[in-house]
């Protein structure tokens, strides 16, 4: 039997713009029926009611069994090709329970959380805590299951930005001074696989941002826990990992480019600074080397943005991140508390 779920309006609207993404919405909604039949699903939405989509895919609530469970299936990408390897790992502990996926159409079967009780909202110390703790589980060594070969390693991709960052830096018209890049390239010359001499591999969350933390259903605790993780009685997990292997500060960044108005007034270059240094000891990192991949991650960022249209607030706010993180703040940009949240500064 068909079943009809509608597609998110936003989803649409991104996946139009291209030939691969119009092909992938025309055979969505075949790719859910698929999975609801395969799985024996049932779809769990309100009459009328959207599924929940995030950037890269849709997010539908169903019962699997009788339990409550969603259907994410994602634009076949990158990362969300590795995604399902990455939850295996975890089996639960620290992200939310992969509970089965169908590789050809990049289709998983997940427990289902708190949609509405991200961590954006939480008071920054406390999403600091809870934050810190998810790092520690989410930082397992390496071992014999085959699932770790599927990642990119974070020293590999340094050793690359090497001569990407200043080749797409000359294309791009030379957008930002060449100090801040130059800042950068220093960082993926002494931590890229060449230059690097220490440093313990893990699987690392690399897109670990407030709105990707989320607590189970009804406040439910889950497995062993980690100090902070279960503040106010709720066990948080994270979800949308897009993963590699090597060191665990590069997980800081998304925190850094979060958020920013929450950072003081007064002096945010020096709140941002403690941010970092204040996420980076709650979890058990070195808030230096933290600093540094904050810094090229950002004017990685900065790059991709400035040869997109209509990311102008991207652009500035990944420019005041890094040049910030440099030490040496770029004249001509907007206040820090004027700068766009991400994913809010481009217009459809």
């Amino acid at each position: 039997m068909t079943t009809f779920v509608s597609i998110p309006g936003d989803l649409q609207a991104r996946y139009s713009r291209t030939t691969e993404g119009r092909a992938w919405l025309s055979g969505l909604p075949g790719l859910i029926n698929a999975a609801l039949e395969r799985w024996q699903l049932s779809v769990d939405l309100e009459p009328g009611a959207e599924p929940w989509n995030g950037h890269g895919g849709i997010v539908i609530p169903v019962l699997y069994n009788g339990a409550r469970s969603v259907l994410k299936i994602a634009f076949p990408h990158a990362e969300a090709l590795v995604e399902r390897h990455a939850l295996a790992l975890w089996g639960g502990i620290g992200a939310v329970k992969l509970l089965d996926a169908d590789a050809a159409s990049c289709a998983m079967l997940l427990e289902r959380l708190d949609a509405v009780s991200w961590l954006q909202s939480a008071p920054m110390d406390e999403a600091r805590d809870v934050w810190g703790s998810l790092v520690r589980e989410l930082s397992i060594e390496p071992d014999e299951r085959p699932e770790w070969k599927e990642f990119e390693h974070i020293a590999a991709r340094a050793e690359r930005w090497s001569d990407e960052l200043p080749a797409d830096w000359e294309q791009l018209g030379q957008p930002f001074p060449r100090w801040l890049l130059e800042a950068a390239l220093e960082v993926c010359q002494t931590r890229g696989a060449v230059g690097r001499r220490a440093g313990r591999d893990v699987l690392v969350h690399c897109d670990l941002h407030f709105m990707n933390i989320l607590p189970h259903l009804n406040g439910a605790l889950r497995g062993p826990l980690n100090g902070a993780r279960a503040i106010g009685k709720r066990g948080y997990v994270a979800i949308d990992p897009q993963p590699k292997i090597g060191e665990a500060e590069f997980a800081v960044a998304p925190i850094l480019w979060n958020r920013i108005r929450d950072l003081s007034t007064t002096a945010p270059e020096v709140g941002l600074l403690e941010r970092c240094a204040d996420f980076s000891s709650a979890a058990g990192l070195d808030g230096e080397a933290a600093r540094e991949w904050t810094l090229v991650r950002e004017v990685e960022n900065a790059l991709w943005y400035a040869g997109k249209p209509r990311h102008e607030g991207d652009l500035a706010r990944s420019l005041w991140v890094a040049s910030t993180l440099a030490g040496r703040p770029l004249d001509g940009l907007p206040a820090a508390h004027d700068l766009p949240e991400p994913g809010l500064a481009a217009s459809n």
